[in-house]
C-alpha cells in the first residue's frame, strides 16, 4: 500500500506540475508519466542498494530503503542469520568429523577419478610414507610404488584387501600395512589403511606357542609312554624297574611344572593389579628366595656354588608376596642353573633415585650374545634349547617375571656380555616402596659357599 500511494503521490504531483505548464493534455499526461519514471527510477535506485547489501551483508547493517525494502532487507538479514548459524554448526561437525577421522589409527585417503589424493589423514601418510599435507592433489600411484599395489590399482578388483611394507620396514624389524580400496560417488575411491605388524606377530607368537606347548608335552609324554611298553613287555630286575619309574618321575614332574607356569601366567594375565593389602619385607623376600636358590644349587651342583647377598636400605614392597617370591625366584633359579658348578651368584637391592627400589641377581656365567637379549622374555624362547632341557627349565620363567614386575609397575632390565656373566634388575616404582624400621627382625640371609 504504501509504494502505491509513492507512486500516486508522485504521478499526481506529475500532473500537477504537467497542468501548469502550456501544452494542454499533452502536457498533462507528460507530467504523469515524467512522476512515475521518476518513481520507477528511484525505486530501482534502493532494490540496487539493497542487491549491492546482499552480496556482502556479513557486518553491515542494511541501508534505509524505505518501508517495503526495510522489510526485505529484515527478513533477508535474519535469514542470513539462520544460515550462517546453520553454516557453523555444520562446520563444528565437519571439524569434529575430520578430527575424529584425523585420530584413528587407521589411514584414510580420498581418490578423485583419476587416482589423485582429494584428502587423506596424517596417519594415511605415516602408514604409507608421504606427506599428508604437501601430497594432495598428487597421484596416488606416484606415491606408493609398491609392485603389489599398483597391481592391485590396476586390477579394479577391490573386494578383499593387499598387504605391502611400511615406510619403517627395515631388516628385523618388519611392518606389513593392510590396503584396501572401496569405490563410491561416480569413480571416486576410498583407501583404507591399516598397520597389521603386531596383529601378525601375535598371530604367529600364538602359532608358535602352541607348537612349543605339544613339543614340551609330547616330549615327556613319550618318554614316559615308552618306558610304560618297557615295564608291560619285558622282564626287569628291581633296580631297572626303580630307575625306570625314577626316569617316568622325573618327566611327570617335568610336565606338572610346565602346566604350573602356564596356569600362573594365564592367572598373571587375566588379573587386576595387585592392590595396596598386602606388604612384604625385601630382606625376607630377598632371604626366601635365596635359600630355594640354595636348595636348588645344592642338588645340582653339590653345593659348590657361591651365593651371596648385598643388602640394600630396609624397605617394604606393597604387592603380592607369592608372584613377587615366584619372579624373584625363577632370576635366582635361571641363574643358578646356567652359572656352572663353581659360578658365583649375587643378588641384591639398593634404592633408587626416584625413590624406587632396584633388586637385581648376577652371576658370573657364560653370558648372553646381545641378539638374544630383546627376546629372552618371550615364552619358551631358549638361547641353548639342548642345554635348557638338560637343566629343567620350562622355558617360561622370564615370562613370568616380565609379567609379575609389571602388574606391580616396575619392569625387568637385562644386561649381559658374553664370557663375563649377566645381571638382572627388577625396579619398583615409588608408589610400591614403603619404610621399614631398621630394627625390624628377618630371616637371616643366607650365604652358600
Amino acid at each position: 500500500m504504501l509504494r502505491f500511494a509513492e507512486l500516486t503521490l508522485v504521478v499526481v504531483v506529475g500532473t500537477a506540475l504537467g497542468a501548469a505548464w502550456p501544452g494542454g493534455t499533452f502536457a498533462v499526461a507528460l507530467g504523469a508519466l515524467g512522476g512515475a519514471w521518476l518513481w520507477l527510477w528511484w525505486d530501482a535506485r534502493r532494490a540496487r542498494r539493497l542487491l549491492r547489501w546482499l552480496d556482502d551483508p556479513v557486518g553491515v547493517m542494511p541501508p534505509d530503503l524505505g518501508p517495503l525494502w526495510d522489510d526485505i532487507a529484515s527478513r533477508a538479514r535474519r535469514a542470513f542469520k539462520a544460515l550462517n548459524r546453520k553454516a557453523r554448526k555444520a562446520n563444528a561437525r565437519l571439524q569434529a568429523f575430520l578430527s575424529a577421522i584425523q585420530a584413528s589409527p587407521n589411514g584414510i585417503v580420498l581418490l578423485d577419478k583419476q587416482g589423485c589424493i582429494e584428502w587423506c589423514n596424517l596417519m594415511a601418510g605415516v602408514h604409507l610414507g608421504f606427506d599428508a599435507r604437501r601430497d594432495i592433489g598428487q597421484r596416488i600411484r606416484n606415491l606408493v610404488r609398491d609392485p603389489a599395489f599398483i597391481a592391485y590399482l590396476n586390477r579394479g578388483d577391490y573386494r578383499h584387501p593387499i598387504e605391502i611394507e611400511g615406510r619403517d620396514a627395515r631388516p628385523g624389524h618388519p611392518q606389513h600395512i593392510a590396503v584396501q580400496l572401496f569405490p563410491y560417488s561416480k569413480g571416486r575411491r576410498l583407501m583404507l589403511t591399516r598397520d597389521v605388524t603386531a596383529i601378525e606377530l601375535a598371530e604367529a607368537m600364538r602359532r608358535d606357542f602352541v607348537a612349543n606347548v605339544s613339543h614340551e608335552i609330547r616330549s615327556p609324554l613319550t618318554v614316559i609312554s615308552g618306558f610304560i611298553e618297557t615295564l608291560q613287555t619285558l622282564e626287569l630286575s628291581a633296580e631297572e624297574r626303580a630307575h625306570f619309574l625314577a626316569l617316568m618321575q622325573q618327566q611327570a614332574q617335568r610336565m606338572q611344572n610346565l602346566v604350573s607356569d602356564l596356569l600362573l601366567l594365564s592367572r598373571l594375565e587375566g588379573s587386576p593389579p595387585p592392590d595396596e593389602s598386602e606388604c612384604v619385607a625385601v630382606a625376607d623376600w630377598v632371604s626366601e628366595a635365596l635359600t630355594q636358590a640354595q636348595a636348588l644349587s645344592n642338588v645340582l651342583h653339590g653345593g659348590s656354588q657361591t651365593l651371596s647377598v648385598v643388602a640394600g636400605p630396609p624397605r617394604l614392597v606393597v604387592g603380592a608376596r607369592s608372584e613377587l617370591l615366584s619372579a624373584l625366584g625363577n632370576l635366582l633359579s635361571n641363574a643358578v642353573r646356567y652359572a656352572g658348578a663353581q659360578g658365583h651368584i649375587d643378588v641384591g637391592w639398593q634404592e633408587r633415585a626416584d625413590g624406587g627400589l632396584e633388586v637385581w641377581v648376577r652371576d658370573d656365567g657364560p653370558g648372553i650374545a646381545p641378539e638374544h637379549l630383546p627376546r629372552l622374555t618371550e615364552r619358551f624362547y631358549r638361547v641353548d634349547r639342548s642345554r635348557s632341557r638338560e637343566s629343567g627349565g620350562t622355558g617360561l620363567g622370564l615370562a613370568i617375571v616380565k609379567h609379575v614386575i609389571q602388574r606391580h609397575g616396575g619392569e625387568l632390565l637385562i644386561d649381559s656380555v658374553v664370557g663375563q656373566g649377566s645381571t638382572f634388575r627388577l625396579t619398583l616404582p615409588p608408589a610400591r616402596i614403603r619404610p621399614a624400621a631398621s630394627a625390624e627382625p628377618s630371616v637371616p640371609l643366607p650365604h652358600g659357599g
